[in-house]
Formats: C-alpha cells, sequence, structure tokens
C-alpha cells in the first residue's frame, strides 16, 4: 500500500501528496499527515485516491458532528477544526489568483465567516425509493455518485428542516407519486419555511389531503413544481406571510419565490453585503452599477447611500421583483434594473447603460469575462467583484489587471459553506 505525506489541500478539500513527479489526490487526507492510501482512477499526470489510514495525525483533525459525513456529498471537510477550513480557503484563494490569475492582492482581507452549523437556510434534497436501502430516501448526492444518501439528520440544514427528515420520508411513501417526485426544494424566510415538491405527475385528492394535514402539523408552506422552476406555484396554505429575507442594518426585506437564487447562508450574507458597501463606499450622487444583480441584494443598500444604481440581471423575472422590493422601500427614483444577458456584452451595450462612477459585479461561477473585456477607457474608478469560483475571478483579475490597468487593492474568502470546498471571496479593484 502506498504512502504518502499531504502538502495541502486542492479546491475540492483532497489531500495532496506526489510520487515520481504525479499528484495523488487524497479523499479525507489532511495536510501534515502521513497516510496510506490506495488509488481507484489513474490519468498520465494525477491519481484519485481513498484514504486507508492515517498514520501520523494532524493536530486540526476533529471528529465529523453528522453521522453521514463521508457518504453525503454536502460535506467535505468536516474533518477538519472549523478554524482551519477558513485558513485553507484563504490559501486556495491566493494560489488560485496567483497560478491562474498573474496576480496578488496588495491587502488580504479578514475573513468573512459565521456560524459553521445551521447554516443553510436552502437545500435541494433528491428523493428516490429504494427498497434495497429501507423505502424512502431524502438526502443529497452520495460522493461521487448520482445516488442518495440515506439522510436521517442534517447539522448543516436549520434544525427544524433537518427535523422534518424522516416525516417527509413517511409522506412521500404514502403519496400515490412517490415513484415521480425526484427532489424536495427547501427555502427558510424570515417569516416561513417553504418545500417545494417537484412532481411528475398530477396529485389525487387524499395526495392532496395528506400534504395539507403535513402542513398543517408541521407549520411549512407547500408548493408544487410540475415542471420546470417557473412552474412553481404555493399550493398550500394558500394565505399567510411571503418568503423574505432581510438586511437589518440597511432597514430592507426582501420578498422572493422559493425557486429564486438567494444566498444559502443569510447571517454571511449580512456581512458580506456590509463588506461589499464599506469597500465601495457608495456617496450620494454618484452613479452606480450592480451587474448580476437578481434580486437587488446589493442595489437596494447601494440606494440607501444616495446613489444611482443601474441594476443588470439576466432573468426578467427576478428584475420584475427586484423593481417591486425597490418601490416597497421607497427606492424606486434611485434604483433601474434591466434585463440582459451579461454573458453577451459587448462595448457597445454595455456603453448604452453611460458612465458609471464605480461597480459592483456578482456573477454565476462562469465569471464575468465578457463584462470585463468590455469596460472601456472610462470605464469605473472602482470595482468590487463577488465571485463565488476562484478560477473565474482569477482570469477575470488578470485582464482587470493587465489590460484595463486596475490594481487588485484587496481581496478574501467569504465562508458561505462552512465544511464545504466551496470559496467564495470578494476583490476590490481600483484604477491606477
Amino acid at each position: 500500500m502506498p504512502i504518502g505525506v499531504i502538502e495541502s489541500l486542492d479546491h475540492d478539500a483532497r489531500g495532496i501528496t506526489r510520487r515520481d513527479g504525479k499528484a495523488i489526490f487524497v479523499d479525507g487526507a489532511l495536510p501534515g499527515e502521513t497516510v496510506e492510501y490506495a488509488s481507484f482512477r489513474r490519468k498520465p499526470k494525477y491519481e484519485l485516491a481513498h484514504l486507508v489510514n492515517v498514520i501520523t495525525e494532524s493536530v486540526a483533525r476533529v471528529t465529523p458532528r453528522c453521522p453521514h459525513f463521508g457518504i453525503c456529498g454536502g460535506c467535505s471537510m468536516q474533518h477538519l477544526e472549523a478554524s482551519t477550513q477558513v485558513a485553507v480557503k484563504q490559501r486556495v484563494l491566493e494560489d488560485t489568483l496567483w497560478h491562474v490569475g498573474r496576480v496578488r492582492p496588495e491587502q488580504m482581507l479578514a475573513p468573512i465567516e459565521g456560524a459553521p452549523w445551521a447554516y443553510r437556510h436552502r437545500a435541494r434534497l433528491g428523493v428516490r425509493n429504494v427498497p434495497s436501502k429501507g423505502g424512502m430516501l431524502i438526502g443529497f448526492h452520495e460522493r461521487r455518485s448520482s445516488y442518495i444518501a440515506d439522510l436521517r439528520t442534517c447539522p448543516i440544514l436549520q434544525p427544524h428542516v433537518s427535523a422534518l427528515l424522516i416525516p417527509l420520508r413517511e409522506l412521500f411513501t404514502a403519496l400515490s407519486v412517490s415513484e415521480r417526485l425526484p427532489q424536495v426544494e427547501v427555502a427558510v424566510g424570515e417569516q416561513c419555511t417553504a418545500l417545494v415538491l417537484r412532481i411528475l405527475e398530477p396529485l389525487t385528492s387524499k395526495d392532496e389531503a395528506l400534504i395539507r394535514a403535513f402542513a398543517d402539523k408541521h407549520a411549512v408552506v407547500i408548493y408544487l413544481q410540475p415542471k420546470g422552476p417557473d412552474t412553481a406555484f404555493r399550493f398550500y396554505p394558500l394565505p399567510g406571510p411571503p418568503l423574505t429575507y432581510a438586511l437589518p442594518d440597511f432597514d430592507l426585506e426582501f420578498e422572493f419565490r422559493p425557486t429564486d437564487f438567494t444566498q444559502v447562508n443569510h447571517a454571511v450574507n449580512r456581512v458580506l453585503v456590509r463588506r461589499a458597501l464599506k469597500l465601495l463606499d457608495p456617496q450620494p450622487g454618484e452613479r452606480i452599477a450592480d451587474l448580476f444583480c437578481g434580486l437587488g441584494n446589493f442595489t437596494l443598500p447601494i440606494a440607501r447611500s444616495g446613489a444611482l444604481v443601474v441594476g443588470v440581471e439576466g432573468s426578467p423575472a427576478l428584475v420584475e421583483r427586484g423593481l417591486a422590493s425597490a418601490k416597497a422601500h421607497a427606492l424606486d427614483s434611485r434604483v433601474a434594473l434591466f434585463a440582459e444577458n451579461l454573458f453577451e456584452c459587448t462595448t457597445e451595450s454595455l456603453g448604452r447603460l453611460g458612465r458609471f462612477d464605480k461597480m459592483l459585479i456578482d456573477p454565476p461561477r462562469e465569471g464575468a469575462i465578457e463584462v470585463v473585456k468590455a469596460l472601456g477607457e472610462d470605464g469605473p474608478q472602482r470595482i468590487v467583484y463577488v465571485s463565488c469560483n476562484p478560477a473565474t475571478l482569477a482570469r477575470d483579475a488578470a485582464v482587470l489587471v493587465s489590460v484595463k490597468h486596475y490594481r487588485l487593492k484587496a481581496a478574501g474568502i467569504v465562508n458561505m459553506f462552512p465544511h464545504t470546498g466551496h470559496v467564495e471571496s470578494i476583490a476590490l479593484f481600483e484604477r491606477e
């Protein structure tokens, strides 16, 4: 059995050792450990391996809290002490900025972090009836597998949602559409919790009665989704409070649909918005762009400063809900939102929006390369870039620094997903 010393962790939280010049990625191994491993996939330049035995254990190794850790793919780092997880992610960000973009920030910002447990306000859980495993399963996918993990508890979900896992199994088992219900999506708001049932066949009257009784007993709102996300509709109870999330520092509360994109970690999102606004430093009368603005998570806080904000988002439905929020908070006079595909952004299309003093960019994993390339000589003096993918941030940063003549003034991680390998970050760029 080969033995290796683990040098570091990769972005998927796998330990990295080397043999004969080849990188070996070992699931479950931690930096500084000497381990035995068994390779299960061999490529010319690397191998993927299982951890067989820890010979010398890291001082940062801890006992995972979740009994499903190692099988469930929802978490990959519960065996690593929480503060060390943050340090590892900060190192991943620094290394990626340099190795991919050949850029280094002038300052590393203090990490943004929050409670490491019970942080998820959103989750998409698979549902499958597997008689060989005891019947109905509800959970995240197993690691490196399309199978559903047999979850009975989940410490990263809100406690009242974790407590629903077993009752939901019982409900779904009793439904006539149990074989045609592949997914349940969870959204926890300030005033209610919504469950979106993805149903591929119509419900019977008995099914509907069972679902209503479940909603009453567990104080949840049930949505049904017969096709794509836009088809989700509130089924029961029809009256009642809407789904919302709040940004108390800015006296804002956003109404959203359970299938809309919102941040998973509400507490960390509040800190992130504060940090972004501090870096952006919006001033009354400034004209500021918020690109990939979604529901207005940053748009409305910027508008609170007295600045004029132009938000651009690819989804017309999100733009509509963002405008409704702006109006509800009496900010519509300082907010203009447009639906445009920013992945097809050009110098001309960006120019039609006018000149901006500052800009905030918050793209999906694909990054904002077309936006970055479209910036002209009259581009904003300051850009705050919120990223959920260090590789695309590094790629875009290389263009901003080497082609568009910005300086990477600061960068730091946002630990939106504790116990996972996801590295979210925020960066500040300024014109030279």
